[in-house]
């Protein structure tokens, strides 16, 4: 049964659950935006992790932003705090994360008080269906939509707006940004060193500038492009989340394998093309923008420059 957000007395307590990554975080904005404007009487706070507190309190669409630690279960203390915090007087809890973590908050913290609970956990007030074959960015607006929620398209100019922030970093232009990282937990989602190198040539000889950027994660993956290609230039670890939307809006394309700042660039409407393996499916994975694609093959290895070249004409033009 769908509830209207209206249909109770006004400054409700509204809680939504999102951890991370930044890729998922980028995807959750449109979900975001709608709740804001549904809730827009209420009190609507985020529970989300230390590395994107300060992201989503610039944003718009929060009264608070609350911190988990995400706390190993033995660390009872840590546990008893977010015990309190769910039992701090929320009407709804709107759970965008649906983890096993979000699930066990649910089973022992939520389930006998009582709150509206929309999320996958088992004895949900609003259960969400199975979201299998279904964009990231997509699933997370069907789960606000079950609170009588209408979608909404963010607007995202807040990111990385304000001062110029790309002076120090003397792109020359017309530029590139090669995104040749991932999570370090899944090294097969990364394109070979090669293949970036083939891809920047190819890039050069179209008269743009390849630049290699992503956080000291990625180090190990820019230092072999580095060592085949010594003269490209890289920007490794030198932006913050600001600066990297002001870098991916003045770029003339964005490649990257699937990576939370492929996604950002997608969403700042920058020419974006995501080299994918077998672990990811776009279906349920791929960037979201006016101006965004992908390219797959398993393994991901088999991409060839060529088609990523190919991939970028038109959404360049």
């Amino acid at each position: 049964m769908k509830i209207s957000p209206d249909q109770t007395k006004k400054e409700r307590r509204i809680l939504v659950i999102k951890h991370g990554a930044l890729g998922d975080m980028v995807q959750a904005m449109d979900a975001f935006a709608s709740l804001r404007a549904a809730h827009r009487s209420d009190h609507l706070a985020v529970l989300t992790s230390p590395p994107f507190a300060g992201l989503l309190t610039a944003s718009p669409y929060f009264d608070e932003v609350l911190l988990d630690d995400r706390a190993p279960i033995y660390r009872i203390g840590s546990w008893l705090r977010m015990r309190r915090l769910f039992r701090s007087g929320w009407t709804r809890i709107y759970d965008f994360q649906c983890s096993s973590r979000t699930n066990r908050y649910f089973k022992y913290f939520i389930a006998s008080t009582g709150i509206e609970f929309v999320g996958a956990a088992k004895g949900a007030s609003h259960p969400i269906p199975n979201f299998e074959g279904v964009n990231n960015r997509d699933r997370m607006l069907m789960t606000a939509s079950l609170g009588g929620v209408a979608p909404a398209e963010a607007n995202l100019d807040w990111l990385g707006g304000g001062r110029n922030l790309l002076a120090d970093l003397r792109l020359p232009r017309p530029y590139a940004i090669l995104l040749p990282g991932c999570s370090p937990a899944k090294p097969s989602k990364r394109w070979s060193a090669a293949g970036y190198v083939a891809l920047a040539t190819g890039l050069m000889d179209q008269g743009i500038t390849p630049v290699l950027a992503g956080t000291k994660h990625d180090a190990a993956a820019v230092d072999e492009i580095t060592q085949m290609l010594p003269e490209i230039t890289s920007i490794l670890g030198q932006t913050t989340i600001d600066q990297l939307c002001q870098v991916c809006r003045g770029a003339a394309a964005v490649i990257g394998n699937d990576t939370g700042p492929v996604f950002l660039a997608a969403r700042m409407g920058a020419p974006t093309v995501m080299v994918m393996g077998a672990d990811t499916d776009p279906t349920m994975s791929a960037p979201i923008g006016d101006k965004a694609s992908w390219v797959r093959a398993e393994p991901i290895d088999k991409v060839e420059p060529a088609d990523v070249l190919n991939a970028l004409k038109p959404l360049m033009a």
